[in-house]
């Protein structure tokens, strides 16, 4: 076959193979939206609309824009984090239960599905209970009833980050990050045991050559023959058991990767988790503070809350280090000042109108407009703290799907679409049960999923050979997720464009 037909050959195997695992995790992304819309509808044309609306009056509208923005942040990133957590020990388990019961550890697929199944089950309760827990809060105290919660949660993350810490010390962590010694001893024992046993013939047979040789037996024909013949036999037992050994020294050096790896992963995100939403929960504190005190229309807070957001900024990528928790931290505290600017944003596109309704001689009232201007930062609050939201969860997932084994990313791409569908389907079902509140955080176990879908289908694009093979599959997860969801080709953009920027990123 000539070479222009084989690389022909070659480009369109990897753009329709592109295509085909960009479309399945374009897929999952596209399921999530019609769900997402439909949580977000029910809170703005439900009870929940009225107290956020209070809200505006109480702690002024960049106050509750940093508010809800923080507050949808930290409930998306304890999510994702639960889930990978969990995923981590889940693994860890069953590898120590596997080499307790067997001895070898088959790290078969039996393993990253239990993963795979512990990380969406638990990334979804935890923002079912989330969801539950912010929709109580809100509507029994109001929205200023979210400083007090974050700040208590921030408290009770580093307390968590601390716990863990003390505990995960030389492959400890809660009885369950152990290294298997005692299952490498017992199979160095068994080696051990064979190579005694077999010195043991040897010595017997040696014995018995001497003690023939002494008594003028010589050994010739079929007695040589037989001879040869053992001794062969005895030397490929020899280099049986040598390669058994070798096998085990390779096994214990793979144990001890993999428990080194996961043990890293937890170690990494529960400091994700203690850190991340600090800026987020003090820029929060400052214009929430502000507007209780009775400040929240003054501009000077919007100077205030700027210099905040960008001298933290500044602190934090300033770093010697630059640890993934404070790259997190940077984009969703500049992700809640850009709600709490959409939110004053919208309140003066409203009183704008209301100028032009009084000039074209229509005669509105100051409570009118004051309603008219809390009603449009009500619902711009919601909507952008959905969509960062959403994002990050996004963005989150894909960072889990990103770094894993290029063998099997086809497989974790069709996996965790198939969780995504999975979620979307029990929450529907349970909806009634979890509420609003509920629903609205359980979707994250689904965006979650759907990220690690984006992300391993970005690993998948970045490693082709040719250009081909990635612009197939940016493709297909544009059009998987453009045919599932809405044509909404920005929206989509965006989302696969910050699956790529995460799956990208090795925060290990």
């Amino acid at each position: 076959m000539a070479p222009s037909q084989q690389n022909t050959k070659t480009l369109v195997r990897e753009g329709a193979i592109g295509f085909v695992l960009g479309a399945v995790g374009g897929c999952a992304l596209g399921a999530t939206v019609t769900p997402v819309n439909k949580a977000m509808t029910e809170i703005v044309s439900g009870s929940l609309l009225k107290p956020v609306k209070d809200g505006v009056r109480t702690v002024g509208p960049l106050g509750l824009g940093t508010l809800l923005g923080a507050t949808a942040l930290t409930t998306a990133m304890t999510a994702a984090i639960a889930g990978v957590t969990v995923a981590a020990l889940t693994a860890l388990l069953l590898i120590r239960l596997k080499r307790r019961r067997t001895g070898r550890a088959n790290l078969d697929g039996f393993m990253s599905i239990a993963a795979g199944l512990a990380a969406a089950l638990s990334t979804t309760s935890c923002g079912a209970a989330l969801g539950v827990i912010i929709e109580t809060l809100i509507l029994r105290s109001g929205v200023v009833a979210l400083l007090s919660a974050l700040g208590i949660f921030t408290v009770l993350k580093t307390f968590i980050h601390v716990i863990v810490q003390l505990t995960c010390r030389e492959w400890e962590c809660c009885g369950i990050l152990q290294v298997t010694a005692e299952a490498e001893e017992q199979e160095q024992k068994k080696l051990e045991a064979l190579e005694a046993e077999q010195r043991e013939r040897v010595t017997v047979e040696i014995e018995q050559r001497i003690i023939a040789f002494e008594t003028e037996k010589r050994i010739e024909g079929e007695d040589g023959l037989d001879y040869r013949t053992a001794w062969k036999a005895k030397q490929q037992e020899r280099e049986e058991i040598e390669k058994l050994r070798r096998e085990a020294v390779e096994l214990a050096v793979q144990q001890r990767t993999i428990q080194e790896r996961l043990t890293k992963v937890v170690a990494k995100y529960v400091e994700f988790l203690a850190f991340s939403g600090i800026p987020m929960t003090v820029t929060a504190a400052v214009t929430a503070g502000f507007g209780i005190f009775g400040f929240g229309d003054y501009r000077f807070v919007f100077v205030v809350l700027l210099a905040l957001v960008l001298s933290m900024a500044f602190i934090l990528m300033r770093s010697m280090h630059l640890n993934f928790w404070m790259f997190t931290g940077c984009v969703g505290m500049f992700a809640t000042f850009a709600i709490a600017v959409l939110t004053v944003h919208a309140g003066q596109e409203a009183v704008e109108v209301s100028l032009r309704m009084q000039k074209a001689g229509q005669v509105l009232s100051k409570e009118n407009i004051t309603a008219q201007m809390d009603q449009r930062a009500s619902l711009e609050a919601i909507a952008a703290g959905f969509f960062v939201s959403k994002m990050c969860q996004v963005g989150l997932g894909a960072s889990v799907g990103g770094p894993l084994d290029p063998k099997v990313l086809d497989k974790v791409i069709v996996g965790a679409s198939m969780s995504t569908v999975a979620i979307i389907s029990v929450v529907e079902t349970l909806s009634v049960v979890l509420g609003v509140g509920g629903v609205t955080g359980a979707l994250l176990g689904a965006l979650g999923a759907a990220g690690v879908s984006l992300g391993a289908a970005t690993a998948v694009a970045v490693q082709w050979s040719t250009l081909t093979g990635t612009i197939s599959t940016t493709a297909g997860m544009l059009f998987g997720a453009l045919a599932t969801g809405q044509w909404d080709i920005v929206n989509t953009g965006l989302q696969v464009l910050v699956a790529y920027m995460f799956a990208m990123i090795n925060p290990y």
